[in-house]
C-alpha cells in the first residue's frame, strides 16, 4: 500500500525529534503503517469514530485514518508539543481532529474504537481506553508477546469489558456495559494503583 500523503507523512515524522526513535523512512513505514494497519480488519468490524489514546507521532491513527476515509478519527495527545506536532502531521487527512488531553479527562462513551501503542503497559492502556469507547465497540492494544491476558482480563472485567482475545500481535477488548462510576479514576491514578 502506498499513498503519497502516507509517504510524506513518514517522512515529517522521522524528520521531527522527540516522535519516534526510528530514522529510517522505510523501517518507519513497517513499523507505524505497517504494523498499524494490522489492525483494519478489527477496527472495520466496528462501524463509528476511532479515537488514537497518546497517539504521539500518530500511529496508529493516521494509517487507520487513511484506510478509513468516511470515519472520524480523533488523535488524542496529553503532552501539548506532541500535540501541536499533530496537526501540522495530520493535515492532508481530512477525516482527522487532534484533541489535546488525556484519556481519563476525556469525553466517556463516545468512540466505536479506541486504539493503543506504547502508550502503557496493556492493563493500564484498558483503564484508560475503555471508558470512551460506547456499549458495542471494542479497544484494541496493539502488544508484544509478553502481554499478561489475565491482568488485562481482570481490568476489562471491571470497566465494562468483555472477554478479551489475542490476534496477531493485538488484544481486542470489547466494550459490553457502561463504564461504571468511580470510572475513569483521576489522572494518574490507574498507573500508580493498576487495577490487575
Amino acid at each position: 500500500m502506498s499513498d503519497e500523503r502516507l509517504r510524506r507523512w513518514i517522512d515529517q515524522l522521522v524528520a521531527t525529534p522527540g516522535l519516534t526513535a526510528i530514522k529510517d523512512p522505510e523501517e518507519a513505514w513497517r513499523e507505524h503503517v505497517e504494523r498499524a494497519l494490522g489492525a483494519a480488519d478489527v477496527v472495520s468490524r466496528f462501524d463509528g469514530r476511532i479515537v488514537d489514546v497518546g497517539s504521539g507521532g500518530g500511529s496508529p491513527g493516521i494509517p487507520l485514518a487513511f484506510a478509513f476515509p468516511d470515519r472520524e478519527v480523533t488523535l488524542l495527545e496529553a503532552q501539548e508539543r506532541k500535540a501541536e506536532a499533530l496537526v501540522r502531521l495530520a493535515s492532508e487527512f481530512p477525516n482527522v481532529r487532534v484533541a489535546r488531553g488525556r484519556a481519563e479527562e476525556h469525553e466517556t462513551d463516545r468512540y466505536a474504537v479506541a486504539v493503543a501503542r506504547a502508550l502503557a503497559p496493556p492493563p493500564v492502556a484498558a483503564e484508560w481506553c475503555l471508558p470512551l469507547v460506547a456499549r458495542g465497540g471494542a479497544v484494541v492494544l496493539y502488544v508484544g508477546p509478553s502481554a499478561d491476558l489475565e491482568r488485562v482480563q481482570r481490568v476489562a472485567d471491571r470497566v465494562g469489558g468483555g472477554v478479551v482475545s489475542e490476534e496477531a500481535g493485538l488484544l481486542v477488548i470489547p466494550k459490553i456495559a457502561h463504564t461504571p462510576v468511580g470510572f475513569p479514576r483521576r489522572p494518574g491514578v490507574a498507573k500508580k494503583r493498576p487495577l490487575a
